[in-house]
């Protein structure tokens, strides 16, 4: 568990999930909150998503949410740890209930990006989120149990692996480069332990 920013982001229950978010006001910021949720994206790669990387020219949701290259973490570069690796493009299929959100919502027609910062020349800051953030898991009363911007795609991958989808299935939907780093990002209980043991 994260304490005082260190240690692992905490892991999401759908219940916290529907709290936090009913308590941010904006439709805007909530919306930012749903993509994290139901795309296990980084909420650095988030921010910068443009209106295009999400709707088509007709105003309707994509297929698929791009996130671009050039706004992602890069992969570490096995041969010259100095060096970051390569950035990669990563799109991923929209949920059905993200679907119905992005249909009801209208971007903000002056600005190519998805959350403009007020001026709307810009996108809002990973510290703006962040701060959002965090007022909302204070609002609704979960900031002892160390949630932070991490917490939803810890969650989204450890969802996913509690329903049986495989390890290499999970690489490819978060566009991890190593199977190692992608395992410490999901959350195992004693009872998962103990379910385990059991069906031997």
């Amino acid at each position: 568990m994260k304490n005082d920013r260190e240690g692992q982001a905490a892991i999401i229950t759908n219940a916290d999930y529907s709290k936090i978010r009913s308590k941010i006001r904006s439709r805007k910021y909530k919306l930012l909150f749903d993509l994290a949720w139901y795309t296990g994206e980084r909420w650095g790669a988030l921010v910068q998503l443009r209106v295009a990387d999400v709707f088509a020219l007709d105003g309707t949701p994509r297929e698929y949410i791009n996130f671009r290259a050039r706004t992602r973490k890069a992969k570490p570069n096995s041969k010259a740890k100095a060096q970051p690796g390569k950035r990669k493009n990563r799109q991923v299929p929209v949920h059905p209930v993200l679907k119905e959100i992005l249909i009801g919502y209208k971007p903000e027609s002056d600005s190519v990006w998805l959350f403009p910062a007020r001026d709307g020349d810009k996108p809002i800051t990973l510290r703006w989120a962040d701060a959002l953030l965090r007022i909302a898991i204070e609002k609704a009363g979960l900031s002892a149990i160390g949630i932070s911007t991490h917490s939803t795609r810890r969650s989204f991958i450890t969802n996913l692996a509690n329903k049986g989808i495989n390890l290499a299935m999970i690489k490819k939907i978060t566009g991890h480069a190593d199977l190692k780093v992608l395992s410490a990002y999901i959350e195992i209980s004693e009872d998962d332990m103990k379910n385990a043991i059991a069906t031997l």
